[in-house]
């Protein structure tokens, strides 16, 4: 099972003078991380490197940012599919201080900052969601109405012309028992599109 977080959450790890600066947060997508980033090396214009890992809407980006290749972004990344991740933005901004770590020493610097980031989350498991579209009789648009509320689905759109078209959204594990239930109230009037949906 996949999960995000709830809010951002910050870490700091000083190693060998250099300060790693930790943030893991929920992001929507590549867009949204890359704006991030850039209001990050704003607000720090003087940080060596910006290093950030990202996984969200089936992408997965790495970016290392000046330090040797896999050092950094890669670790990154790496934690946060151990911990079964989506949707989550992980940045450290790195201040040198003079003294180089080695390869294995920046690997293990960004996975522990990001790590430390990662114990102060709390978790939220992703619910997968499914958009279906059914039509139904003036007649029965309160009884779906209902339905659709007491599934915990979401109205996305409703068409009324000839009969009611209903465009809805809900977690797929609740999909099969709606459309059972829906059949049962409407004694076969409610009518599933599969290709109408927007």
């Amino acid at each position: 099972m996949a999960y995000s977080i709830t809010s951002a959450v910050h870490s700091e790890l000083v190693l060998k003078k250099s300060r790693f600066l930790g943030c893991v947060q929920p992001v929507a997508d590549r867009t949204a991380a890359q704006t991030v980033v850039a209001s990050l090396r704003a607000a720090h214009p003087a940080a060596d490197h910006v290093c950030w890992a990202l996984l969200a809407g089936g992408q997965s980006v790495a970016v290392d940012d000046g330090e040797p290749s896999g050092t950094a972004g890669r670790p990154m990344l790496e934690v946060l599919r151990h911990q079964c991740l989506e949707g989550v933005l992980a940045t450290v901004v790195r201040y040198f201080g003079g003294v180089k770590l080695g390869a294995g020493g920046l690997a293990r610097a960004y996975t522990d900052c990001v790590a430390q980031a990662l114990k102060n989350t709390t978790k939220i498991p992703l619910v997968q969601m499914k958009t279906l579209c059914c039509v139904a009789s003036y007649a029965l648009e309160g009884a779906v109405r209902r339905e659709i509320d007491a599934t915990g689905g979401l109205l996305q759109q409703v068409q009324h012309g000839e009969r009611v078209v209903f465009v809805f959204t809900l977690a797929e594990d609740a999909a099969a028992a709606l459309v059972a239930q829906l059949g049962d109230i409407g004694r076969g009037q409610v009518v599933w599109i599969k290709d109408a949906i927007p």
